[in-house]
């Protein structure tokens, strides 16, 4: 597989982010979802609605999400619905929780643990998708981007507890704290390739490093950031995309980043990395393209 091109700017503007897209030079079709992580209630490091309401406008897109698996302001529809007005997503964008009626299965013939994934049945109202991922940590992955977005962020609210106690059906909540570590991330990388197979083509890619955190969107009380901002990256690889920002980080000069570095891989983050290339979804090989460089 030849590299994939990644590009990169330091410059983390609204513009920036509609710039770095049309770098791509694709056109996503039809409706399009654009996936992001809308914020747990009292967190404060997610990306705020009016930092991306230029690239959502751009491509015409309507905001999705799913439902968590776990106590919190966003584990039913109802008060997923009424965060996201509170959060500001709905004052700005058309809003869509995808597994608000009912589940969707995708297959995984190839899948190294789950042979299927539970997606949102509103899905299938997308033509394509735009990622939008807010790089940080997680306290279970590791690291959260791409990867994460595709796989435990489309996931409906069981297909969130299926990939997290590596597909074992009504599961309880404590079963998602206790599975093999390997296989939950092996779990990830396969759910994550069945998005990536649905939408075929039509599907692209933004990460942007700010708020860097070991802490993930999720958590309603989140370690404040260790790290000062990186920048935004773009492509149609969801693993080169990752694989770039976990090098930014680890040739990064900010003395914040072993706490960051420590959170990864004490969590065996780069697995996923490793077993998204593994199912054919992307290559670690990229050739980095600082759009800055003129």
């Amino acid at each position: 597989m030849e590299k994939a091109k990644v590009y990169f700017t330091k410059n983390i503007t609204k513009d920036s982010v509609v710039e770095i897209y049309k770098k791509l030079g694709v056109n996503l079709p039809g409706k399009v979802a654009v996936k992001l992580h809308s914020g747990e209630d009292g967190n404060q490091n997610y990306v705020k609605p009016e930092f991306v309401k230029d690239i959502i406008e751009y491509v015409n897109g309507t905001v999705v999400e799913c439902n968590t698996a776990y106590e919190g302001a966003r584990n039913t529809t109802e008060k997923h619905q009424k965060l996201m007005e509170k959060h500001g997503w709905t004052k700005y964008f058309d809003v869509d929780i995808l597994d608000a009626e009912e589940d969707k299965v995708l297959d995984i013939p190839n899948g190294k643990i789950i042979k299927k994934n539970y997606v949102g049945k509103n899905i299938d109202n997308y033509d394509s998708m735009l990622v939008l991922s807010h790089f940080k940590g997680h306290p279970m992955g590791g690291y959260g981007g791409a990867l994460k977005q595709l796989s435990i962020g489309v996931a409906s609210s069981k297909g969130k507890s299926y990939i997290h106690c590596t597909g074992k059906e009504n599961a309880s909540y404590e079963d998602m704290f206790k599975a093999d570590q390997i296989k939950f991330l092996e779990s990830m990388a396969d759910a994550a390739s069945s998005v990536v197979n649905y939408f075929g083509n039509n599907i692209a890619y933004i990460n942007i490093m700010c708020n860097l955190s070991v802490d993930c969107d999720c958590c309603s009380v989140a370690e404040d950031p260790c790290m000062k901002d990186i920048g935004i990256l773009a492509s149609t690889d969801p693993v080169a995309i990752d694989q770039a920002c976990i090098d930014l980080i680890y040739n990064s000069n900010d003395k914040g980043k072993d706490h960051f570095i420590e959170r990864v891989e004490s969590r065996s983050g780069i697995h996923t990395i490793e077993a998204a290339e593994e199912l054919g979804i992307g290559t670690r090989e990229y050739e980095l393209i600082n759009i800055d460089e003129k």
